[in-house]
């Protein structure tokens, strides 16, 4: 595993507290848990939006994708081309509905979320919308996150 950035470790919070304050009651978030795609393949991405349901107990090491609502991955230099292609294949591929690569904006060093939503037609993503300084949603529930908020601490 390669060294974790500020960007990253901030941006990871960010998003957490922000998906944790707003996810509907039914609604749960996990950090870096594992996906269980097959029997080989287990992606880790940061953040993941799933059923209160799909927890099973203090054991559990994994999610199957078919509860997986929406995988979040913040993209580092290191993991580029696993974030960009193949994960988002990997997810498209078993069904997971909502994905958000969020990557670091060259001028501002801010966040930049792409979001994508699965076709059920093709089996594949299409982008719905990419978002700068304010990620505003409605699915998978209503959000709205300041993403200028990176650099504040929490409550502050």
């Amino acid at each position: 595993m390669s060294p974790q950035t500020r960007f990253h470790l901030r941006c990871m919070r960010l998003l957490e507290y922000s998906l944790l304050g707003q996810a509907p009651d039914h609604m749960d978030v996990d950090r870096e848990f594992t996906v269980r795609l097959d029997d080989k393949n287990r992606p880790e991405p940061g953040l993941l939006v799933i059923p209160a349901e799909a927890a099973t107990g203090p054991s559990q090491t994994w999610h199957r994708p078919e509860d997986v609502v929406l995988a979040v991955e913040v993209v580092s230099p290191d993991s580029r081309e696993r974030d960009r292609e193949v994960k988002p294949r990997k997810y498209a591929a078993v069904g997971v509905r909502h994905f958000w690569p969020v990557e670091q904006d060259d001028d501002k060093g801010l966040p930049v979320v792409y979001v994508y939503e699965l076709d059920p037609a093709t089996k594949a993503y299409t982008v719905t919308g990419i978002f700068h300084d304010r990620l505003k949603v409605s699915v998978p529930f209503d959000l709205e996150i300041d993403l200028t908020a990176i650099n504040r601490r929490p409550g502050a």
